[in-house]
């Protein structure tokens, strides 16, 4: 809109309303200006609206946020049931998936609303009454705000940016894809063969099928309760199976597929029946860059957004001060505070003296500290399975274990009537309900046989998630700020609960040891995840600077990336260099720049969890998750008194370890 134009329509405004408006109406005006497009109106157009649209009334200016409040809750709740049942099938295990199934899953009507809002000058209206802040004035003046005007500030984030509805549906269908590729990447471990003798030996049981990375990740770990060579050998074949996926080696025919034998040292291929190797016919040709190609489809598709993102005007920027609302900066600053912590390095001496040998890169997911170390994996499976052989009985029993974990019996079934439990295709999620009458839905992966600890443990992560979106959607005050401040508080709450699992299984009780040995397991999966997550955050960057790349480019890219990281920060512990691992992350292609909320949501958990621990767990959790979407500081101010900060399980881990000796 022309500068003249804007210029006398606030004149007029201000001539009509008078000069106490004048703020607000300079404010408004400019607001709707810089999202109004020439289809929108001529000059003339939009002054008629200002003229009409501008409400000077506080009354009728409350009663206005209310209708727009109740009703946006009704239409994205409803598009949002809408867009979960096109994806059904392709989040939860209801069979093969058909042609209709991946057509439906592209479609999604959400990617219109916003557009349609402002088409129909609904959003222009809002606009032009309520302010959108930035980041730094919620950080600088929203210890000052009272909760309406919080709620009426979260409102104005759906329309601070007008971005074209089409880009909405072509950003949907780059992460359908990208989802697709991630949640059938299994690899049948029980079809991998050692490099030792002539035929070579499965290294793993029957049926072992796994996701990766989340799968190969926790199958390496549980390896550490086990204390033979071949436990120590399986753990050296994951590591190598996961840099072959990195490094786009992995011969495409392994994946997903029960008729081949593979040896990952040597990544030769033969068949399971005949012995025959690739002289017989079996191609060992490398997997295409598929997993690269997905990361840039993602990218290509989020950027386009950036000529109309003029305040935020990169994805990464819209990812940590919109999204996050913590600058990039600040959140890189508290990721290295751990990395670089001495704690860190005395930790791993005291893994090296635990494990009896120099670290291995693998060893970044030592699970030794962790209770369940003591625990043979099997075991554990066993007694899973006979308490959750279906995904209905796991459902069923939601009650008791939300009484185990600290909720009253009425809170418990409160909690467990507003959550739905799906057996998930890939390694497990949680969808929050948007609408208060819906559900939240949680998704964990139960094999044929029974729910394993893996499935249990994830299961015990999502539910945390549930209890958190319920208690901020069902709880909250305000609809407009429901939820959490960002993914990182949200995944605070569901480590809470996964770190409870044994306990919840009526393995261990609560001393002072377990909480010893829980700071130092944070720690170190904080010191583990932060690099990954400083690995995905470098990787958008060098997309940005390089935005015409090819996968194999940015494969490349990525893994230099990967290994300069690792050098900096891992190899000084390790003493050993170039690792790539770093990179296996499956998160990093589906859930793009998502990883860094990991290793803050650890740092905000443990302080979390320590402030549960001081009085009653399931009202002081109702407490903090019903404050609703505030910036992460303020949220983290309400719930422990204080800032985001690594000290806290910094000073733990370090009294930890002196109290063991170490």
């Amino acid at each position: 809109m022309k500068d003249d134009a804007v210029r006398q329509t606030v004149e007029r405004l201000v001539e009509k309303h008078g000069p106490q408006h004048a703020e607000r109406i300079r404010l408004g005006v400019g607001q709707v200006a810089e999202r109004w497009w020439d289809e929108d109106g001529d000059g003339e157009v939009f002054s008629a609206f200002c003229e009409r649209s501008f409400l000077a009334d506080p009354a009728e200016l409350a009663r206005t946020f209310e209708r727009l409040e109740r009703v946006l809750e009704q239409v994205d709740g409803h598009l949002y049931e809408v867009r979960r049942e096109l994806t059904t099938p392709i989040d939860v295990d209801t069979g093969e998936i058909s042609i209709a199934d991946q057509y439906l899953a592209n479609l999604d009507l959400a990617s219109h609303v916003n557009e349609d809002l402002f088409r129909t000058k609904v959003a222009f209206l809002a606009l032009l009454n309520f302010p959108v802040h930035s980041l730094c004035q919620r950080l600088a003046e929203g210890a000052g705000w009272d909760r309406e005007t919080w709620a009426r500030s979260r409102m104005m984030d759906r329309f601070a940016l007008r971005v074209p509805a089409a880009l909405h549906q072509e950003i949907t269908e780059a992460l359908i894809r990208a989802e697709r590729y991630s949640s059938s990447y299994n690899i049948r471990l029980d079809r991998v063969v050692s490099p030792d003798g002539p035929d070579g030996e499965r290294l793993f049981q029957e049926g072992r099928r796994l996701i990766s990375h989340w799968g190969l990740r926790d199958e390496l770990a549980s390896h550490y309760a086990d204390p033979s060579p071949a436990g120590l050998v399986r753990q050296r074949t994951i590591l190598r199976i996961m840099e072959r996926i990195v490094r786009q080696e992995i011969p495409a025919v392994v994946i997903d597929n029960p008729d081949v034998l593979w040896e990952p040292f040597s990544n030769t291929v033969r068949r399971v029946q005949d012995g025959a190797g690739v002289e017989a016919g079996i191609s060992n040709q490398r997997e295409p860059d598929t997993r690269y190609a997905c990361l840039l489809g993602v990218f290509h598709a989020v950027r386009k957004v950036d000529p109309f993102s003029p305040g935020e005007p990169t994805f990464v920027d819209r990812r940590f001060n919109l999204e996050r609302q913590i600058p990039e900066a600040e959140a890189e600053a508290l990721l290295v505070s751990v990395l670089e912590s001495p704690e860190v390095r005395d930790l791993a001496r005291a893994i090296r003296a635990r494990l009896g040998r120099p670290l291995e890169p693998f060893d970044i997911w030592y699970s030794g500290f962790k209770a369940r170390g003591a625990h043979n994996e099997e075991e554990l499976d066993r007694l899973v399975r006979s308490k959750y052989p279906t995904v209905e009985a796991f459902g069923t029993e939601l009650p008791q274990v939300l009484q185990r974990v600290g909720f009253s019996p009425e809170r418990s079934r409160w909690l467990a009537e507003r959550i739905a439990v799906d057996p998930a295709r890939g390694a497990g999620h949680a969808m929050g309900a948007v609408r208060r009458e819906d559900r939240a839905h949680l998704r964990t992966r139960v094999p044929r046989g029974g729910m394993d600890y893996k499935g249990y443990n994830v299961a015990l992560h999502e539910l945390g998630h549930n209890v958190e979106q319920v208690f901020s959607l069902n709880g909250i005050d305000l609809w407009s700020l429901s939820g959490v401040p960002n993914n990182a508080c949200t995944e605070a709450v569901a480590f809470v609960f996964q770190n409870r699992d044994l306990e919840l299984l009526g393995l261990q009780t609560p001393s002072a040891e377990t909480r010893r040995a829980q700071a130092l397991a944070t720690l170190w999966n904080t010191y583990e995840i932060g690099g990954v997550a400083l690995v995905d955050m470098r990787v958008w960057r060098w997309m940005y600077d390089h935005p015409d790349a090819t996968p194999a480019e940015l494969r490349e890219a990525t893994l230099g990336i990967a290994r300069a990281v690792w050098n900096r920060w891992y190899a000084p512990v390790f003493g050993v260099r170039d690792s790539d691992i770093l990179a296996i992350y499956s998160h990093m292609i589906v859930y793009a720049l998502y990883l860094p909320d990991y290793p803050i949501g650890h740092i905000i958990a443990f302080q979390v969890a320590r402030r549960l621990e001081e009085g009653d767990f399931g009202a002081e959790l109702e407490r903090v998750t019903r404050q609703g979407r505030l910036t992460p500081d303020g949220w983290m101010r309400g719930a422990v008194g204080g800032p985001i900060s690594a000290r806290a399980l910094l000073d733990a881990a370090g009294e930890a370890l002196a109290a063991t000796g170490r």
